[in-house]
C-alpha cells in the first residue's frame, strides 16, 4: 500500500475551550422535559477549571483514526491567525497528513465554548466566514468520512459528489452535521445516495426518515435509512447502545453500552465513528467494528474535550476485554 491514505477526513475544525463552573455559582433545574443552566445576571462568575482542546468532527475522526493505526490525510479550510497555525501544529504532531489543508490568510478560525455541567456539556459554537476550497487535487484515498461544514457547504459537497462518481473505488462515509441536517434529506439526496456508510444518532435518523418515534422501530428506523442510499446504517442512541443495519446481507446488530460514568460528553459520536469505521477499514466484522466504537466512544467521556480519551491501537485489546467482562456485547436483532 505505501504511503497511499487509508482515509481522508472531509469537514470542519475548531478550537476549543471548556469551562467548570463553580457548582455553587450555577441555578441548574434538570428533569426529563426541560433542562436549564443559569447564571445571576451581570455578574462574575468563578470557574474551577479551565482547559483547551482541538476540536470539530473531521479533526476528531482523523486523529482517532490516527492513534488506531490509519493512514489518514485532513480536509479542510482554516483561518489563517495563529488559532490556525495552533491546529496545523497540533494536527501534524498527532500524525495527520495535513497536505490538503487550505489556511485562507483574511479568514478566522472556528471556536467553540463548552459549559461542564454534571458530565453534559451546553456549547456555544462560532463558525468563521469562509468559503471552502476543493482542494486541486485531492488524493483518491480508499475512504472518505464527510461531516460538518459551516453556512457554506453545498458547493464543495457538489465537487466532491463529482469525484465521487469520477472515482467509484471510493467509499463513502457520512456524518451530517447540524447544518446538513438543517436543508433536509432532498439536498443531501446526491450524498446519500453514493453513501457507503451513514453514522447518525436516533433524532438525526427519526428526521431523515420522517419518523416521528422509533423507539420500539428501530428496525424499521435502520431499513429507512438504508432506503435512502447508504449501504450500511449505524445509529447511535446514547445509553441505549448502537444498532447497524447491512443491506446487501440484510442482517441487524445492536451493541450496548459499557458501564462507565461520564465526567464530559464532548466528542463521544465523534470517537465511536472513528473506532467503528478504523475497524471496518481493518476488515474487522460489524460486531468488532461497533465495539470499538463503543470503547472509544466510553474511553473519551471520561476526559474533558473530545480528543483527550482518544484509544490507540495498543490500548483496544485492554478495551474489549474489559468490555467482555462488562458482559457488554453484540447480538443479531
Amino acid at each position: 500500500m505505501g504511503n497511499k491514505l487509508e482515509l481522508l477526513s472531509i469537514g470542519d475544525v475548531s478550537w476549543d475551550v471548556f469551562i467548570t463552573p463553580t457548582e455553587s455559582e450555577a441555578l441548574c433545574t434538570l428533569d426529563d422535559k426541560e433542562c436549564l443552566i443559569c447564571f445571576s445576571y451581570g455578574e462574575k462568575i468563578p470557574v474551577k477549571n479551565l482547559e483547551y482542546s482541538l476540536g470539530g468532527n473531521a479533526a476528531n475522526n482523523a486523529v482517532g483514526a490516527k492513534r488506531l493505526g490509519i493512514k489518514v490525510g485532513l480536509v479542510t479550510t482554516l483561518g489563517g491567525d495563529s488559532t490556525g497555525n495552533l491546529i496545523v501544529e497540533k494536527l501534524e504532531k498527532e500524525g495527520v497528513n495535513m497536505s490538503y489543508v487550505v489556511q485562507q490568510p483574511t479568514a478566522g478560525t472556528n471556536y467553540s465554548t463548552a459549559i461542564n455541567y454534571g458530565g453534559e456539556r451546553t456549547i456555544f459554537t462560532y463558525h468563521a466566514p469562509r468559503s471552502y476550497e476543493f482542494p486541486v487535487k485531492l488524493p483518491v484515498a480508499d475512504w472518505i468520512y464527510l461531516t460538518s461544514m459551516g453556512e457554506s457547504f453545498q458547493p464543495f459537497y457538489n465537487h466532491l459528489v463529482d469525484f465521487i462518481h469520477k472515482n467509484s473505488g471510493i467509499k463513502l462515509a457520512f456524518n451530517p452535521g447540524s447544518r446538513q441536517m438543517r436543508t433536509g434529506v432532498q439536498a443531501l439526496k446526491p450524498v446519500l445516495e453514493i453513501t457507503h456508510i451513514i453514522y447518525v444518532n436516533r433524532e438525526e435518523a427519526e428526521k431523515l426518515t420522517g419518523m416521528e418515534d422509533s423507539h420500539g422501530a428501530e428496525k424499521e428506523l435502520l431499513q429507512n435509512l438504508s432506503d435512502l442510499g447508504p449501504k450500511i446504517s449505524i445509529i447511535t442512541d446514547g445509553s441505549n447502545g448502537s444498532f447497524l443495519y447491512e443491506r446487501q446481507s440484510n442482517k441487524y446488530y445492536k451493541a450496548g453500552v459499557l458501564p462507565v460514568d461520564a465526567y464530559e460528553r464532548t466528542g463521544a459520536g465523534d470517537a465511536f465513528g472513528a473506532g467503528c469505521l478504523s475497524a471496518i477499514i481493518k476488515g474487522k466484522d460489524f460486531a468488532t467494528a461497533l465495539l470499538w466504537g463503543t470503547a472509544n466512544s466510553a474511553s473519551v467521556i471520561g476526559y474533558v474535550g473530545s480528543q483527550r480519551g482518544l484509544l490507540r491501537e495498543s490500548e483496544m485489546p485492554q478495551w474489549l476485554e474489559r468490555a467482555k467482562s462488562s458482559e457488554v456485547g453484540v447480538v443479531e436483532m
